[in-house]
C-alpha cells in the first residue's frame, strides 16, 4: 500500500517553496538561452521532445522537484495504478485506461475478467465490424455502403474522439486511409443535431450512440432526434445505429442496434479515447490499422511514464513543473497553444481532462486541502490565438504559463512558397518567436510597447502529427494530469462536480422546483 499524504505535509515541498525564483528574462537572454534550449530537453515517445528551457526552473529547482517526486512516491503510485490497485477512491474503482493500449504490469482481473483481454476483444470486434462496413458487407437497407459515421455522445464521449478525428482527418486524406467522414452530435440543443443531420446523407450514415449507462439524458434525447430523422426519411433506424455502452446497460442487447461494443466503469469518459468510445468512430473513419497505430503511440508514452528517473520522464517532469507554477509561483491558468490546425479541438479535450480530473478541493479521503489544485485550462491553435488573447498573455497583469505544441512538417505534404518561405516555415517561425518574446520581452520607453517578459512556456515538438505521435501526445497529458493528482493527494478519476446540475435539471423538467430554481425555470417558460 502506498502512503498518501497532503502535499503541504511533505518536507520536499516546503524546501521547494523556499527556493529562489528564476529570473526568466535574464536566463533566456543571449547565449545563456541557447544553452538552456539544448540542456532542458527530454525525449518522448514517437520522436516527440519536451523542451522546458523557457520555464522558470534551474538546476536547484529541478533537484527539489526530483525530491518532491520521490517523497510523493509518484512512480510507485503509477505502478500501483497499472497493476490494479483501487486508485479511484471516490467510487472505489480501478483506473484502467492504460490497459486499453497495453499491459504495463501484472494481469489485472476485475469482475472475474482479465481486463486487458476484455479490451483487446472489444478492439477486435470493432475492427471486424469496421472492415465489414468498409467492404460493403454491412450496408443500409438498400444494400448501399455507408459513407459517413456520426457519433452521438457528450463530454468524454465527444470531446476526445472528436479532437482525435479532427487531428487525423487531413493525414488520412493524404495517406488514402479516410474510409468514412465523421461527424459528432453532443449538445442537447436541437440546433446541434439539426445542423449535423442537415449536413449528411442520412440514408448512407451510420450512427454510433455512446452511453455507458444507457441512460444519459442528453445522448438519448439526441438519439431520439436522429431516429425521427431516419423515420421521416423512410429508413429503419435499427439498420443505421451502433451502441457503445456497458454490458449491463439496456442498450447492450437491444434490437435497435446493428451491434453493441462495450466499455466499463474502470475508464472515465475523459480517458476513454483509446477505448471503444474512440475506437468505434475512429476505426470506422480511418480503418482499424490507423486506430492500432494510435494505440501503439499511447502505449509507448505510457511506458516512458514509468521511468523512475524524473528528469528523463517528460510526463512526470511536466506535471511537477506545473505544480511548482501553481503552488509556489501562484499561477492560476495554463494556456494550451498548438501550432497545428489539426489540433484545433485538442485544447478543449485537455480542458475537460485536466479540469474535470483535478478540479477538486478535498483530498482522496474527503478532507479539505489548504492549497490550490488544478489550474484553469484554455487555448486555441496558433496563429489564431496571437490575434486574439495573446495581448493579455504578453502584457496583462497576470502571468499565464504556456504549453506550446508544434511540428516541423505539415500533414498535407504540399505547401506554397511566399516571400521566400513556406506556410509551414512561417508557422514554425511564429511559435519560435513567441517562446522567446514571452520569456525575454522587450524594453521600450513607450510603456504601451514595453514587454516585461518573464512569461514561462514549454513546447512539445515533433516531426509530424501522425496517428502514433497523436497517441503519444494524448497519453503524455493523461499521465501528466495523473501525476499532478498524486502530488496534490486528490482523486483525479471521479467527477462528482458534474452531477448536481444534472439532478436539478431533472427537477426542473419534473416541475419540482421552488425558490430561485423555480424563478429561473419560469424565465424559460419550462
Amino acid at each position: 500500500m502506498a502512503i498518501w499524504n497532503n502535499m503541504d505535509t511533505l518536507a520536499s515541498f516546503e524546501a521547494l517553496s523556499r527556493t529562489k525564483a528564476v529570473n526568466l528574462a535574464e536566463v533566456m537572454s543571449g547565449e545563456n538561452g541557447a544553452a538552456r534550449v539544448e540542456k532542458y530537453s527530454v525525449p518522448m515517445a514517437e520522436g516527440l521532445v519536451y523542451n522546458y528551457a523557457a520555464k522558470q526552473v534551474d538546476d536547484e529547482i529541478l533537484d527539489k522537484l526530483v525530491k518532491l517526486a520521490e517523497e510523493a512516491r509518484l512512480a510507485e503510485k503509477f505502478e500501483l495504478l497499472y497493476n490494479g490497485e483501487v486508485i479511484n477512491t471516490g467510487e472505489k474503482r480501478l483506473v484502467l485506461h492504460h490497459l486499453t493500449r497495453g499491459q504495463l504490469g501484472n494481469t489485472v482481473t476485475a469482475d472475474g475478467v482479465d481486463k486487458r483481454a476484455f479490451y483487446v476483444e472489444q478492439q477486435q470486434r470493432i475492427a471486424e465490424f469496421a472492415n465489414k462496413v468498409h467492404a460493403g458487407q454491412i450496408t443500409n437497407a438498400a444494400g448501399e455502403k455507408f459513407t459517413t459515421v456520426v457519433q452521438i455522445g457528450i463530454g468524454g464521449s465527444d470531446l476526445g474522439p472528436r479532437a482525435m478525428y479532427l487531428a487525423l482527418e487531413n493525414w488520412a486524406k493524404r495517406n488514402n486511409t479516410l474510409k468514412m467522414e465523421a461527424k459528432f452530435i453532443s449538445n442537447v440543443d436541437p440546433d446541434d443535431a439539426a445542423a449535423v443531420l442537415n449536413s449528411v446523407d442520412v440514408a448512407h450514415s451510420l450512427f454510433v450512440l455512446v452511453s455507458k449507462s444507457g441512460t444519459t439524458l442528453e445522448t438519448l434525447t439526441n438519439e431520439s432526434f436522429v431516429k425521427d430523422a431516419l423515420k421521416n426519411a423512410g429508413l429503419d433506424a435499427s439498420r443505421h445505429m451502433v451502441a457503445v455502452t456497458s454490458e449491463t446497460s439496456p442498450l447492450a442487447k437491444s434490437d435497435d442496434y446493428l451491434a453493441a461494443f462495450f466499455m466499463d466503469d474502470y475508464i472515465g469518459g475523459r480517458y476513454s479515447s483509446t477505448s471503444a468510445v474512440g475506437g468505434a468512430v475512429l476505426s470506422l473513419a480511418f480503418g482499424p490499422e490507423v486506430f492500432a497505430q494510435f494505440l501503439d503511440g499511447a502505449a509507448r508514452a505510457d511506458e516512458a511514464a514509468r521511468n523512475k528517473d524524473v528528469l528523463s520522464n517528460a510526463a512526470m517532469l511536466d506535471a511537477l513543473i506545473g505544480v511548482y507554477e501553481r503552488n509556489v509561483l501562484g499561477y492560476l491558468c495554463t494556456a494550451v497553444l498548438p501550432y497545428s490546425q489539426a489540433l484545433s479541438r485538442f485544447p478543449a479535450h485537455l480542458q475537460q481532462l485536466d479540469m474535470e480530473s483535478n478540479g477538486k478541493s478535498v483530498n482522496r479521503f474527503g478532507e479539505p486541502v489548504s492549497y490550490s489544485t488544478g489550474p484553469v485550462i484554455f487555448g486555441e491553435p496558433g496563429t489564431n490565438g496571437q490575434h486574439s488573447f495573446y495581448q493579455l498573455l504578453h502584457q496583462g497583469t497576470d502571468i499565464v504559463p504556456l504549453q506550446f505544441i508544434g511540428f516541423q512538417d505539415s500533414q498535407i505534404g504540399t505547401d506554397v512558397v511566399i516571400q521566400g518561405s513556406t506556410s509551414q516555415k512561417k508557422l514554425c517561425a511564429n511559435v519560435a518567436a513567441q517562446i522567446v518574446a514571452f520569456a525575454c520581452g522587450k524594453s521600450d520607453d513607450n510603456r504601451n510597447k514595453n514587454f516585461a517578459g518573464g512569461r514561462p512556456s514549454s513546447i512539445i515538438i515533433g516531426d509530424q502529427l501522425t496517428p502514433a505521435s497523436l497517441g503519444a501526445l494524448l497519453a503524455h497529458f493523461e499521465n501528466k494530469v495523473m501525476f499532478q493528482g498524486f502530488v496534490w493527494n486528490i482523486n483525479s478519476f471521479d467527477q462528482e462536480g458534474v452531477q448536481l446540475g444534472k439532478v436539478l435539471a431533472k427537477r426542473v423538467l419534473a416541475h419540482e422546483t421552488e425558490g430561485a430554481l423555480k424563478a429561473y425555470s419560469d424565465l424559460f417558460h419550462i
